[in-house]
């Protein structure tokens, strides 16, 4: 498969940027894509995996780094396939959900482990849900903050008004170039815009906004990042009616999902219906917390995400 090129190493973000947390970059040459990841902790712990999503990369985790570290874990954090350090495959199709997902099954297995506890946000939510369905061998521990289940998001899409009109900029990067031109405009204004407007005031500090511009203006990151959505519509991860495996079952997998409820994109009832999904579940509504709840309550988050992964 053709690919695209890796990152600029003069700016792409690395371990460098948290360097009061103790951990170290390096690139994964995995079975269809190289991935470049954060790592800490004692190699002999039990094993966190945390997925980011859109626009983010590995940073968006770095407030719940340490305290998993702390408690003991080996932490991995990879900048998911067309994100900032990491390789970006060349066409739609190979950001298809089933090729994401496989991404951290060798991730995982990379590291020496069979199993590993799995928390995702927002597009990372989706990789994680998906991962413990295809694969729930490899998942001990699922926690997911503010992304629906697959099977929730595509019934609650089709059915709710609302939610399709949450979703209008979904719609819109499905179209070829535009997207780019408009996010990338005026210094990725736009795609700034999209963290700062949807957060409290002051969510995101200057200094770490320049972090996420470094990211986003690696070569063609932009296409590699727009391509999960694109893909997602060309090749939906379900297809209601169909007998995908798992698509109706209820989810083994011990599951957190935490959720701030005032999330400009999803709504509260794609929450519960998740929650439904699972076979044995806890539910943590943030009151008051936007879409990035991560980084406007990191305390509670990472205590939260501490206390899953032990019990």
């Amino acid at each position: 498969m053709p690919s695209l090129p890796l990152a600029d190493d003069a700016t792409a973000p690395d371990a460098a940027a948290c360097p009061e947390i103790g951990v170290d970059s390096s690139t994964l040459d995995l079975s269809t894509v190289r991935l470049h990841m954060v790592a800490g902790g004692d190699e002999s712990g039990p094993l966190v995996v945390l997925l980011h999503g859109f626009p983010e990369f590995w940073y968006g985790w770095r407030h719940q780094i340490e305290p998993l570290l702390e408690a003991g874990y080996r932490v991995v954090v990879p900048d998911q396939r067309g994100y900032n350090r990491s390789e970006k495959p060349a066409g739609v199709g190979a950001y298809r959900l089933r090729y994401l997902t496989r991404d951290i099954v060798d991730l995982i297995d990379a590291e020496g482990r069979e199993r590993a506890h799995v928390v995702g946000h927002d597009w990372g939510g989706i990789v994680a849900w998906d991962l413990a369905t295809r694969y729930p061998d490899v998942v001990d521990r699922l926690a997911v903050i503010n992304a629906p289940h697959p099977t929730v998001f595509q019934r609650v899409l089709r059915s709710s008004l609302e939610q399709q009109g949450r979703s209008w900029y979904a719609y819109l990067f499905q179209l070829p170039r535009l997207p780019e031109r408009l996010l990338g405009a005026k210094g990725y204004d736009r795609l700034e815009r999209a963290l700062t407007e949807t957060a409290p005031t002051g969510t995101f500090s200057s200094a770490e906004l320049a972090l996420y511009r470094h990211a986003w203006r690696q070569p063609d990151a932009l296409t590699g990042m727009l391509n999960w959505y694109r893909a997602s519509g060309r090749y939906p991860p379900v297809r209601l009616g169909t007998s995908m495996p798992a698509a109706d079952d209820q989810l083994e997998t011990p599951t957190l999902l935490i959720w701030g409820d005032e999330d400009a994109a999803l709504t509260m009832d794609l929450a519960h219906r998740s929650v439904a999904q699972c076979v044995r579940s806890r539910f943590v509504q943030v009151s008051g917390a936007s879409h990035w709840v991560q980084h406007e309550r990191p305390a509670l988050v990472a205590e939260e995400l501490v206390a899953h992964c032990s019990s």
